[in-house]
């Protein structure tokens, strides 16, 4: 890819975003945008984004495969991992070899390259001072992130955490906590809602994230409303939804 269409396709994809900057966007359907579209732009092979609960404890909310999910979801058991250092930190972490990570990271080294991921780079969502989350993006390649791509995924990041916060939660530590854990709330109630659809359609887990988000689009509502409906059965979405 050129540089002038990477930054063209970079330019648009953001303004995509920001448009969706609205009173009523639904948190987890845009950071899940946020992260195919950095995969996609960026040409990385997975991302996702952490983000920080009421304890300070890093917990998944969106990412582009189940392949990365187990990744983060173990490097949060094991609390030793780049994602886990980034946001200690609140600086980016490249890890251009995963084989050649600290041996205090040894079960996220084993358990990245058992999924066929090589390289790792995670950048921090900051307020001020204030690290909430990461994004964190795996490549099946070594190597260094390039130095457009890294501003790009700071670009992606910034985003991110607007999305996130808000103009009306930067004033306030109460509104940002809320937010926050509206956003983890909201992401466990989806999961519950993918293994729901799962079960009913036959579908994979993947796939079942797939169903919902296209009908919540189709039907103009919050993934959060179309999954607490699911889990509540409220609404079911059989084959004929696919």
């Amino acid at each position: 890819m050129s540089e002038t269409t990477f930054d063209s396709r970079l330019l648009g994809v953001l303004t995509t975003l920001a448009d969706t900057l609205v009173d009523d966007y639904d948190i987890v359907d845009l950071l899940q945008t946020l992260v195919d579209a950095c995969r996609d732009v960026l040409g990385i092979s997975a991302a996702g984004i952490l983000l920080a609960d009421e304890a300070g404890e890093l917990e998944l909310i969106v990412s582009t495969s189940e392949a990365s999910r187990l990744v983060e979801v173990m490097q949060l058991g094991a609390q030793a991992g780049p994602c886990i250092e980034c946001f200690r930190t609140g600086a980016s972490v490249s890890v251009p070899a995963i084989a050649d990570a600290p041996v205090e990271w040894a079960g996220f080294r084993v358990e990245a390259l058992a999924q066929g991921f090589r390289s790792v780079y995670a950048v921090p969502l900051r307020l001020r001072e204030t690290t909430i989350g990461t994004l964190n993006l795996l490549n099946t390649d070594e190597g260094l992130v390039g130095e457009s791509s890294q501003a790009a995924a700071r670009a992606f990041a910034d985003v991110a955490t607007i999305g996130i916060l808000h103009e009306r939660s930067l004033r306030e530590s109460e509104l940002l906590t809320q937010q926050l854990q509206h956003a983890l709330n909201s992401r466990v109630r989806i999961e519950q809602a993918k293994g729901v659809v799962s079960y009913t359609t036959g579908v994979s887990i993947g796939d079942a994230f797939d169903v919902i988000r296209q009908y919540a689009r189709r039907h103009q509502l919050p993934l959060s409303v179309v999954a607490t409906r699911i889990v509540d059965r409220e609404l079911r979405l059989d084959r004929s939804a696919l």
